[in-house]
């Protein structure tokens, strides 16, 4: 366990450091759009005031506001942050505003919206006819360095942030998702495993009696003792086969088949009856007891008879001879419980929990693969069940399922599910 997990740790990790390298390149990339858009907006926005000021300039002549900011018609002034510099038809060039700065570029050459540098400082200028001669108006762009400051300056703030909670969320999404994919994945890796160890030994044995049989000439005696090894060992292949198959179709089945209101009483009776040969061959005393009344339960009927034959299998096979087996169905309140007991050794309390796992059996006696509880308790869980697991009135197990009750009706009515042969599990 301690290994899965440093694995799904270590897995987590990786998915959380890669994810929060994509969002820190994607992060960047936004910054950087962000950035650029927003020096454009405000160059934008000066190159608008300063084409603002030409036109209302070329409009009429214009005074000096109190010998420093050219006031315009109209009474509106440029304000401080404007610079100006007129050429005056005798070439000389005034600078009406407060910088004393002079242009480092002749005056009419600057016909459209350029950013020169001033006295060390960048300024964005425009130039146009006026009535007085060629007028250039310009704006300090410290407002632009000072809002790309505040932009990169909140970026620096929200990134760390941002990639802390990218990584925490990553990482914990990557363990909550990675640690059931693992476990699936262990989980598959034990299954095979153990499919390949069940498998080995039956077939170990026919091996084994084929290489005996065809070294040297036998008599008959050996040979049917021989052939009966090899018989039981091809049966226990054929059920381990089948139950492996109708484990993988349940796996990948989606949605259950064919769902029907069953009246559990009835079906309960007809397995039974199966098994009466297989009670009587031990001399065991199978009895059987149905609640009158509406015993209806809303699943499968395959499903029901197959949770039905591994109870019953398992009660018979592990019941000594001359013991008893129970099978038993009655109401409890909205829920209808189904009960198995036998006379057998019972289950240990420390090995109830882990009896329902593939391939594990609670017991070293002679006995199956270990996958018939397996098949119950997937069929239980995908109908609904809850179960049950104790000691019985005679000293062995119990094994209860319960039901939510399905509609009720009378017995007659409900759902005869066909007669199947009886499954043991293995």
């Amino acid at each position: 366990m301690s290994q899965r997990m440093h694995r799904v740790r270590r897995e987590s990790m990786r998915v959380a450091l890669l994810a929060t390298a994509i969002v820190a390149v994607a992060y960047i990339a936004i910054a950087a759009v962000v950035l650029v858009i927003s020096e454009r907006n405000i160059t934008g926005d000066i190159d608008s005031r300063l084409n603002t000021a030409l036109t209302r300039a070329h409009s009429g002549p214009f005074r000096f506001y109190s010998g420093t900011f050219p006031e315009l018609p109209g009474g509106t002034r440029f304000g401080a942050p404007v610079l100006s510099w007129l050429t005056l038809p005798d070439g000389s060039v005034v600078s009406p505003s407060t910088t004393t700065a002079a242009l480092p570029v002749p005056p009419h050459s600057i016909t459209g919206a350029t950013t020169l540098s001033i006295g060390g400082t960048d300024v964005r200028v425009e130039g146009g006819q006026v009535p007085q001669g060629w007028l250039v108006v310009g704006q300090s762009l410290d407002s632009v360095a000072q809002a790309r400051a505040n932009v990169v300056r909140a970026e620096l703030i929200v990134a760390p942030v941002l990639l802390l909670a990218v990584f925490a969320g990553a990482l914990a999404i990557g363990r909550r998702v990675a640690a059931p994919i693992e476990l699936a994945r262990q989980r598959q890796m034990e299954f095979t495993a153990d499919a390949s160890h069940e498998l080995r030994t039956p077939l170990s044995v026919i091996e084994a009696q084929t290489t005996l049989a065809l070294a040297q000439s036998r008599d008959a005696t050996w040979n049917r003792r021989a052939f009966q090894r090899i018989d039981h060992e091809s049966r226990r292949i054929r059920q381990l086969v089948e139950d492996l198959l109708w484990l993988a179709r349940f796996d990948a089945t989606q949605a259950h088949p064919n769902a029907e209101h069953v009246d559990l009483g009835i079906l309960a009776a007809q397995a039974a009856d199966r098994f009466a040969g297989v009670a009587e061959t031990r001399r065991l005393r199978l009895a059987v007891s149905a609640q009158p009344g509406s015993l209806v339960v809303h699943a499968p009927p395959e499903w029901l008879d197959r949770l039905l034959g591994v109870l019953l299998d398992n009660a018979c096979k592990y019941s000594p001879e001359n013991g008893s087996v129970d099978l038993s169905v009655r109401a409890e309140g909205g829920r209808i419980r189904l009960s198995v007991d036998d006379s057998g050794p019972g289950i240990p309390a420390e090995e109830r929990a882990r009896i329902f796992d593939r391939f594990h059996r609670a017991t070293d006696g002679p006995g199956g693969a270990g996958l018939g509880l397996a098949i119950a308790d997937a069929v239980v869980r995908a109908t609904g069940g809850r179960w049950e697991v104790g000691e019985s009135a005679a000293g062995g197990a119990s094994m209860s399922v319960s039901w939510p009750r399905g509609l009720p009706g009378p017995r007659e009515s409900a759902v005869r599910p066909a007669e199947t042969p009886a499954t043991r599990p293995t």
